[in-house]
């Protein structure tokens, strides 16, 4: 798949903001199969000596089984004019329809994922690791408002391979 090397890799942005404001799309799987959600958690950053990226996904979410199954993954940002075609992919599974036909989207082989070809930046992620968020180890008030009644997350971390633009 990708090569391993010192490529400079540049992406400049509102870190606070470019999950929790903006949204973005977390994509796994190939051109044969592949399901994509949007996300409004997430981070960037440096770890192990990488630039990583992280993303959270619900046990119970279709998603989550590609995020398992695959060894890349890629984050997108999209333009303003794109926050409805993310709600859709928000909001309906892709267990239950094509996601993708209804969202308007247009999908896009990279580097062992999928992306779409109206996104802005595309982070493409070599998935490095997957642990459950345990509530019995959080705040209780964060574990009472998101998993009282939910399933979990999974944190993963994976490695920034190619920023495309």
């Amino acid at each position: 798949m990708k090569k391993e090397g010192s490529k400079k890799m540049e992406f400049t942005t509102d870190i606070f903001s470019k999950f929790d404001k903006q949204w973005a799309l977390l994509t796994a799987g190939d051109k044969d199969k592949f399901n994509t959600m949007t996300i409004s958690w997430g981070g960037l950053g440096t770890l192990w000596n990488k630039p990583v990226a992280t993303a959270y996904v619900r046990t119970s979410r279709y998603t989550h089984e590609f995020m398992d199954n695959n060894e890349y993954f890629t984050i997108s940002f999209y333009p303003e004019e794109y926050k409805s075609a993310l709600g859709v992919l928000g909001s309906k599974s892709g267990r239950d329809i094509d996601k993708m036909h209804s969202s308007g989207l247009t999908a896009k082989e990279v580097d062992g994922s999928m992306t779409f070809e109206e996104a802005e930046v595309t982070l493409v992620c070599r998935k490095l690791f997957c642990q459950r968020l345990d509530p019995e180890n959080m705040s209780s008030d964060i574990a009472k408002q998101f998993y009282e009644d939910q399933a979990e997350h999974d944190m993963y971390i994976g490695e920034v391979v190619e920023i495309i633009k």
